[in-house]
């Protein structure tokens, strides 16, 4: 049978519209119970050290709700101090630098295993699912299982912006890289998620990999859902994810 790949929605731009003014509107709240409504399987919200889009306070309404919340977090003390008081379903450690404009990579786990494994044993302790988010490489996954982590989630970037440059020959080397990475993490006992910088044709065509259990979009679906509405922007991305799922259960 074909598993369904899972769609989270992250609401972290929602919240960046917000704070472009001040004030309470846009509410990332009501925007993940929209996409809940519309067919999201979880929602993803990214607490940053500088608090530039998401807040702590809409970490813990987040929270609150019945849909499972995947915490995107730094490995901070301060972070899995947070994570562990409100133990959400899921924590993405994630890197992070206060000049960047978004996470521009993965982590670095081989360089930093040290230093992420107790981060790693406490959010397990607490009954949190952790992920880490990383580059399509099997060293690093390899890396990643050896830390326990059952999950990593692909770092599809670097290939999203090579289809939007329209370099073929890199974006087709990319998405081996992805493929390879996949399958090979799954052997490893690893649960496969994907994202950044996915739209309705990329996250298509990656849904196609056996492997992958769940996607994290966001920025893509909040700017399509300016001109057309979240509701059928999700409706949109879910048809196309279980199109490229359908093609891989038809090619099997």
């Amino acid at each position: 049978m074909i598993r369904t790949v899972r769609l989270g929605v992250n609401v972290d731009h929602v919240a960046t519209i917000r704070n472009a003014r001040g004030g309470a509107l846009p509410d990332p709240v009501r925007a993940a119970r929209a996409a809940i409504t519309a067919g999201a399987d979880s929602i993803t919200a990214h607490l940053r050290e500088d608090r530039r889009h998401i807040r702590d306070a809409d970490i813990e309404a987040l929270r609150a709700l019945s849909s499972p919340l995947n915490f995107e977090m730094a490995a901070t003390p301060e972070m899995i101090a947070l994570a562990v008081r409100l133990v959400p379903h899921a924590c993405c450690l994630v890197p992070e630098r206060r000049e960047e404009r978004t996470t521009e990579g993965g982590l670095n786990v081989i360089g930093q295993k040290e230093s992420l494994r107790p981060a790693i044993a406490a959010l397990k302790e607490a009954g949190i699912r952790v992920s880490l988010f990383v580059e399509p490489s099997l060293a690093v996954l390899e890396a990643a299982a050896d830390l326990g982590a059952p999950v990593v989630e692909l770092h599809t970037g670097t290939w999203c912006d090579a289809l939007a440059a329209g370099d073929s020959a890199k974006a087709a080397a990319e998405f081996e890289r992805i493929a390879a990475a996949a399958h090979g993490g799954e052997k490893l006992g690893l649960e496969i998620h994907a994202g950044h910088g996915l739209d309705y044709a990329s996250a298509e065509e990656v849904s196609r990999l056996p492997e992958i259990a769940e996607l994290n979009i966001g920025h893509f679906l909040i700017g399509e859902a300016v001109f057309v509405g979240l509701g059928n922007t999700i409706a949109r991305m879910r048809k196309a994810m279980d199109t490229g799922r359908a093609a891989a259960g038809a090619a099997a």
